[in-house]
Formats: C-alpha cells, structure tokens, sequence
C-alpha cells in the first residue's frame, strides 16, 4: 500500500508531510521515557525484519491480487507505540530512498497511513484493551487479527481520500473505495494471523517484552539476545531467499487502480516539485524495485538482485532504525531526570 507520487497532489503530499513530521517530534519525545539500551537493538532487528517481510507478496485467492504485511502492529505491540511509529518510518524512508518504492512527496502519507492508525489507533484502543486481563493464545490471535484488520482499513480509506483531495479523477471515490476495502480486508486478515504468530513466539520466549510494551518499564532481568537472534536471521532469510517466491500479482492498491482507472500507473502531474523529487529519487534509488538498475543486468542475474535488494536493505534499515534509537537514548541519558519522569 505504498502510494506512488503520481497519485497525490503537492498540497496533499506537504500536508501529509507535515502531519508525519509532527507525529515523529511527538513520538521522540514520548519514547524517551522507556526507551532503553535494550530496545535500541530490538528497534533495529525489527525494522530489518519488518523490511525483509514486506518484500513478501502473497497472493489472495479468486482476485488475481497479492498483499503484503504491512507490519504496524507487529512493531507496536513489541516496541511500543511510539518506537514502533519511528521504526516503521524509518522502513517506508529506506524504501523511498533505495528502492523507489513509495515517492518522495507521498512519503508523508505512506508513513501515517502504515503507521499512525497502526501504532496510535489500532494498538491503544484495540490491541491493548482485548488483551488487558492478561495475555493468552486467544487473545493475542484475537487482538492481533481485530487491530490489523481494522489498522489496514483505515490505512486503505485514507489512500482513497487523500487521492479524492488531490483532484485524482482517474479514480473516482464510489468506485475506489468499493474495491480497496474489501481487498484490504483479506490482506489484513492474513497480516493478523502473521502478526499473532511472531507476537505469540515472542510471548513464550520473552513473556515481559510483551509486559514491558504495556507499562512502559523495563525489567532488569529482561534478556533480548535470543530475540535479537532469531529476528536477524529470519530477516536474512526473509530478505535473502524467501523473497524469490513473492507473488508477481498487482498488490491491493495496484489491483484496485487497475480495475478503477484501467491502469496501475497514473502519469504524474508536470509540477516543479513532482519532477524535482522523481529526480532525486532516480539518483538516490540505486536498487529500483528490489532489482539493479539496468534492464541488463537485472535479467543477467536473475534472483540475485532480490536477494541483494533484501539484505542491503534490511541491512540499511536496522542501521537507522538502529541510530535513530541510540541517538534518542544518548539524549535521554545526558539530560537531567525531574520528578516528573
């Protein structure tokens, strides 16, 4: 559900921008009160994992369509809210950057639509509440299944609105919206059963990083080696191999434009800052779509440039995701604590 820039205007872009902009200055401020030197790492293995992960097309059967984890919720209910929004923006910008998936100027949108309605809806008023007697198989599938679902359908019907402000005639409103929700039903039901799992395994091998996310406060005892393990191989695994089986089906986007528009490619408007940003993004983008850059040389080694694409990547975003964590931590240590905190 990554939108491209052709889809939004200027106005929309800067104004989702700037919304993103203010839920990150809220969120580092915010996280400084639990994060530690223990979740700095697990924010890195897990913005390499839920990169690695997102390369995974699966496909939705009778549709001809494919979804994607999205990986919000996973990161918030392991992380918290606040590192988790950090971690996933820091994803969507590595993505943007490197491999030209999502725009520039949709950035902003990209970042709140996967993250904001996960991170600060979806887990505080769902997640938290179906499993606040206790944690459970059955309620962490429960939990987990519900706040994706609905996390994905609200991420869905922004896509849809901020296409409608942005004067995309191309894709009318009634039309759209009919098709993206229902895809993203489906994908957010299979994005709840794969959250459940990775939620469960962590909640048998770690039970208090789960106990730690909800009050905030980490227990000295709390070990993460074997969790910071496990999700860097997976990810290497992920990124490295199985991205070769993903799904070559449109995703649910791509899918709904498709059979709005007649095409999943709009032409983006011949604006300065549309064309300034496509500029950049070309420069910047040295692996376009999880591939090298010349035609050649992606058919000349076939796989190779996914697995290339999954590791670099998922290398890339565990070092920022990573720093942004130690830089907050340092901060955080340097200043004076108050009765407040």
């Amino acid at each position: 559900m990554h939108m491209a820039d052709a889809l939004i205007s200027p106005v929309v872009g800067a104004a989702m921008t700037a919304a993103s902009a203010c839920v990150t200055a809220y969120s580092v401020k915010k996280v400084q009160h639990d994060l530690d030197d223990k979740k700095v790492p697990l924010m890195g293995v897990m913005g390499a994992f839920v990169f690695a992960s997102q390369m995974i097309n699966f496909s939705i059967p009778g549709t001809g369509s494919s979804g994607h984890l999205g990986g919000g919720m996973l990161l918030a209910i392991l992380l918290g809210p606040h590192a988790g929004f950090l971690t996933m923006a820091s994803i969507l910008l590595i993505q943007a950057l490197f491999f030209g998936d999502g725009g520039l100027l949709a950035y902003g949108c990209n970042v709140f639509n996967l993250g904001f309605y996960t991170c600060f809806v979806s887990y505080p008023l769902i997640f938290k509440r179906m499993t606040q007697k206790g944690f459970t198989t059955g309620r962490i599938v429960g939990a987990s299944i519900v706040s994706s679902v609905i996390g994905l359908q609200m991420g869905a019907f922004s896509v849809v609105l901020q296409t409608l402000l942005s004067g995309k005639t191309e894709l009318p409103f009634g039309s759209f919206v009919l098709l993206m929700q229902p895809i993203h039903l489906a994908i957010g039901i299979v994005e709840g059963l794969v959250t459940a799992a990775v939620v469960t395994f962590v909640w048998k091998v770690r039970p208090e990083i789960l106990d730690n996310t909800v009050t905030g406060k980490t227990s000295g005892k709390t070990s993460i080696k074997t969790i910071v393990t496990v999700f860097l191989i997976a990810a290497l695994v992920i990124g490295g191999f199985v991205s070769w089986f993903a799904s070559s089906n449109p995703d649910g986007l791509e899918w709904s434009m498709e059979r709005t528009a007649g095409t999943a490619e709009l032409e983006a408007p011949d604006s300065v800052l549309h064309n300034v940003l496509a500029a950049i993004q070309d420069k910047t983008a040295f692996l376009p779509d999880y591939s090298f850059k010349t035609e050649a040389d992606a058919e000349a080694t076939g796989y190779t440039g996914t697995s290339v694409s999954g590791i670099v990547g998922g290398g890339l975003t565990l070092a920022l995701a990573g720093l942004i964590g130690l830089i907050i931590y340092a901060v955080k240590k340097r200043k004076p604590r108050t009765d407040e905190e």
